[in-house]
């Protein structure tokens, strides 16, 4: 039996694949409670600020995971290129898993308008990718690209897998990951500024 102790978790949890899923205005707490098991009276409890609160928990969550799948990723890593095409990658295999019904857990926030409706939620969203874009940045540069460049690739990786998984749900494909894929690598292989590769020929 699910714990009560554990309810805020499992609805933040909830919250975040409904909202993969649907989006933020068709994602109901009626639908996350029954998802995660959480007692009713819990809603207002841990989530005051209801369902924008709620939303932007998920928000936080997700790039959480997507921070931990970066070093993941990053982990034995030889190149930025390699880096890529381990992220491209894990975003291509989770779409193909949920047959192409999962996006991502911020943009609903801010394409739903809900963030231009609130600057808590605008601030969550920008926080969020700059959270994911910071953290590919530091591989990067890790992986001996200079600081300039090194955002600039990340802000690519991080606009590149957001609209392969837009278009990849519409077209049921994997094809926009491995388009993707293949420029992202391209750049981060031969597309940097001159000099602005360090300890590469």
């Amino acid at each position: 039996m699910a714990r009560r102790s554990d309810a805020r978790q499992r609805m933040v949890e909830a919250a975040k694949q409904l909202i993969r899923q649907r989006g933020y205005e068709a994602t109901a707490f009626s639908d996350v409670l029954k998802l995660s098991e959480a007692p009713r009276g819990s809603v207002y409890f841990h989530f005051p600020g209801g369902k924008a609160q709620l939303a932007m928990a998920a928000a936080e969550a997700h790039a959480h995971d997507q921070v931990v799948i970066i070093d993941q990723a990053a982990e034995g890593a030889g190149s930025a290129a390699e880096l890529i095409e381990r992220y491209v990658d894990l975003g291509r295999e989770g779409m193909i898993a949920s047959e192409y019904a999962r996006g991502c857990g911020i943009a609903p926030l801010v394409i739903d308008g809900a963030a231009q409706q609130s600057a808590d939620m605008a601030e969550t969203s920008r926080r969020a990718f700059a959270q994911m874009i910071d953290r590919l940045a530091f591989h990067f540069i890790v992986l001996g690209i200079d600081q300039a460049p090194a955002r600039v690739l990340a802000d690519a990786v991080v606009a590149g897998v957001e609209g392969a998984l837009v278009t990849a749900r519409a077209l049921r494909s994997p094809a926009p990951f491995d388009a993707v894929r293949a420029a992202l690598v391209s750049l981060a292989d031969g597309g940097a500024p001159k000099g602005s590769r360090r300890g590469r020929a």
